[in-house]
C-alpha cells in the first residue's frame, strides 16, 4: 500500500499521520518516520510516550539523494523485519531543487515496482500550501491511493511506475563550460581515479569525502569499461560547495530499478550502482538510444 497524504497545514498533517502510525503501533508492526525535522518535531510530540516505540530518520539527510531512499531507507527498514512494516516517507519537500526533483518523482513512481508483493504500508505527506500544482499532479500519478481531509480514494491519475519514471528520464542540464573532460579507458583507470581525487581536494572537500567520489565515479567508469562501450568520457566540474562529476559513455541503461534495490545476499556483483547512490548527495541519470550519462554530486 503506497499512499499519498495531502496537508495544507500542522494540524492536517498531525491528523494524517499520527492515526496511520498509532494504527501500525496497535497491530505490532515496526514503524519508521522518514520526514524533515519539523514533522519528525510534530509527529514525536503527537505521539508522547509512544514515540519510544517509533523509528525517526531525517529524511533531508537520509534521504537528500532521492535515489538513495529505497535501498537505503525504505527496503533497509523493510529488510530488518519479518513482519510487515509502516512507514511514513516524505521525499519531496518545498526545498528540492528542480536538479532534484526528476529523480524524486522517479523514486516516488518506483516505490510502487519495489515493494510490489511486499507487506509493508507507505503514507508519503504533501503540502498543498507550499508545493506547486504540478507537483500535486506527479504525486496523484505515483500513489495509488490519495488521502485528504480525512478520506481515502484511488487516485485516477495514478499511472504504471516504469512508464513514469521513463517520463521522468529527461536529459541533465548542460554542463558548464569550465567543466574539465577526460577521456578513459581500461588503459588509464589508474590516471582516472588521480584525477577525480585531485579535483576533489581542489574543491575543498575532506579527504573522506574525496574517497567516497573517487569509489562512486570509478564504479561508474568502470561499468562504461566493463560493460558498455569500453570507455567514455568523465566532465568534473564544482557547484558552489558542491563537486559534480558526470560519466558518459555509449551504452544504454535499460532498467530502471538499477541502483535501487541491494542485491540479494550471498549474490556476486550488482551493488555497484547502489554504493553509488548510498554515497552521493544526488545522482542523476539519463539514458537513450546515443548513450548514457551518469552524473553525481557530493558537497
Amino acid at each position: 500500500m503506497h499512499e499519498a497524504l495531502f496537508y495544507r497545514d500542522p494540524g492536517q498533517y498531525v491528523a494524517g499521520t499520527v492515526p496511520f502510525v498509532l494504527d501500525g503501533l496497535a497491530a505490532g508492526e515496526p514503524v519508521l518516520v522518514a520526514v524533515p525535522p519539523t514533522g519528525i518535531d510534530l509527529i514525536r510530540g503527537e505521539l508522547g510516550s509512544r514515540a519510544a516505540d517509533v523509528e525517526f530518520l531525517d529524511m533531508t539527510r537520509g534521504g537528500r539523494n532521492p535515489g538513495r531512499i529505497i535501498p537505503g531507507v525504505l527496503t533497509e527498514f523493510a529488510d530488518s523485519h519479518p513482519t510487515p512494516v509502516r512507514i511514513v516517507g516524505e521525499p519531496i519537500w518545498a526545498g528540492r531543487s528542480a536538479t532534484e526533483y526528476p529523480a524524486c518523482v522517479q523514486h516516488e513512481a518506483l516505490i510502487n515496482t519495489a515493494f510490489d508483493g511486499r507487506r509493508a504500508a507507505i503514507l508519503c505527506p504533501y503540502d498543498t500550501a507550499e508545493l506547486a500544482p504540478d507537483v500535486l499532479k506527479d504525486a496523484e500519478r505515483t500513489h495509488p491511493v490519495l488521502v485528504e481531509g480525512g478520506r481515502r480514494a484511488p487516485s485516477e491519475r495514478y499511472d504504471d511506475p516504469l512508464r513514469t519514471a521513463t517520463d521522468f528520464n529527461v536529459p541533465l542540464p548542460d554542463p558548464p563550460s569550465s567543466a574539465r573532460t577526460h577521456r578513459f579507458d581500461a588503459s588509464n583507470m589508474t590516471e582516472t581515479r588521480g584525477l577525480i581525487a585531485a579535483h576533489a581536494l581542489a574543491a575543498g572537500l575532506g579527504e573522506d569525502k574525496a574517497d567516497d567520489l573517487v569509489l562512486a565515479v570509478n564504479e561508474l567508469t568502470t561499468n562504461s569499461v566493463v560493460h558498455a562501450t569500453g570507455g567514455g568520457e568523465l566532465l568534473l566540474w564544482r557547484e558552489g560547495a558542491t563537486v559534480v562529476c558526470e560519466v558518459r559513455d555509449g551504452g544504454a541503461l535499460d532498467d530502471l530499478m538499477v541502483g535501487r534495490l541491494k542485491p540479494p545476499p550471498n549474490t556476486r556483483g550488482g551493488y555497484g550502482v547502489v554504493m553509488v547512490n548510498l554515497l552521493c548527495d544526488l545522482v542523476r541519470i539519463h539514458s537513450d538510444a546515443a548513450g548514457t550519462a551518469i552524473r553525481v554530486h557530493l558537497a
